[in-house]
């Protein structure tokens, strides 16, 4: 049997870079969003523990599905094994430029 498909899903939160591992993502129902569910996370039994890693474990505990606007992702790879989650300070001097979102047109004209 195949293993199944894990992505690493990178995206702007709140000051910092993010980056999560799931097993499923898709475009959301809800217009300018993807979804991301079945999380993956580290074995919990390791010696080191990172705190950036340990804060989005207590973020996401619990937590079954997330939507992630499409203008805060960065990028989104499928990988062959999940790494570590990371939270990093977004230090970089270049910022995301605002665009206006373009809304779905309405049936009721």
């Amino acid at each position: 049997m195949a293993s199944k498909s894990i992505y690493r899903v990178v995206f702007h939160n709140q000051g910092e870079i993010w980056e999560l591992y799931a097993r499923e993502i898709f475009q959301s129902d809800l217009w300018g969003f993807i979804e991301l569910e079945a999380f993956v996370f580290e074995d919990v039994s390791k010696v080191v523990v990172d705190p950036s890693s340990e804060k989005l474990r207590r973020t996401f505990d619990g937590v079954t599905r997330s939507y992630i606007p499409l203008n805060a992702i960065v990028r989104i790879d499928e990988v062959e094994r999940e790494g570590t989650p990371k939270a990093v300070k977004a230090d970089s001097k270049v910022a995301e430029f605002p665009r206006p979102m373009n809304l779905p047109p309405r049936d009721d004209r």
